[in-house]
């Protein structure tokens, strides 16, 4: 006996939980340091819900990825607080929502160059499954048949991958603080 799905739940298994794997990546790459990043992800799905009872939700995957990065932005900011660190000019930067102008495209280009040379950095094969995956975005079984690897080489690739990445791009900050 099975049991049926109510329409909500539907939904979030259609339009939201496949970008489970995609936004956790994204944000352990972009906010290394919180700690909660499985809290963080549990709380953008239920606000995602929230907003759904009371509106539609047009873009199911940017609104997840915008919710995420606010509670992450949040976080960072009382972690701060909380430390009672003050935020130098340079520090709020990172936190000002300047909207779509030649600031955030040249911050953009900035990021996926930055983004580029850590997927360079990568050995070959991870470089191709880490590429198929998360820029491409496809299924690791699709990665499998197409690298002809077992599913298993697809996750130890992806799992050194995003180690690699988190290394690079923690390797990047820190001396790009240094120079600062």
């Amino acid at each position: 006996m099975s049991i049926e799905k109510s329409e909500p739940d539907r939904w979030f298994a259609e339009n939201v939980q496949p970008h489970e794997d995609m936004l956790r990546a994204w944000l352990v790459s972009r906010f290394p340091e919180c700690n909660d990043i499985d809290d963080l992800i549990q709380e953008a799905f239920v606000r995602v819900m929230r907003a759904r009872e009371s509106c539609a939700v047009k873009s199911p995957k940017a609104f997840l990825f915008a919710t995420a990065r606010n509670l992450a932005l949040d976080t960072i900011r009382h972690t701060r607080v909380s430390r009672t660190e003050y935020l130098e000019q340079n520090d709020l930067c990172e936190f000002e929502d300047l909207g779509i102008g030649v600031p955030e495209i040249v911050a953009r280009n900035q990021e996926l160059e930055i983004l580029t040379k850590a997927i360079q950095s990568m050995p070959d094969r991870c470089r191709q499954v880490f590429t198929l995956r998360k820029v491409y975005g496809m299924p690791q079984r699709e990665i499998a048949k197409k690298l002809n690897i077992s599913r298993n080489t697809v996750s130890a690739q992806m799992t050194t991958g995003l180690r690699k990445f988190t290394q690079f791009m923690e390797n990047y900050c820190t001396e790009r603080d240094r120079l600062k």
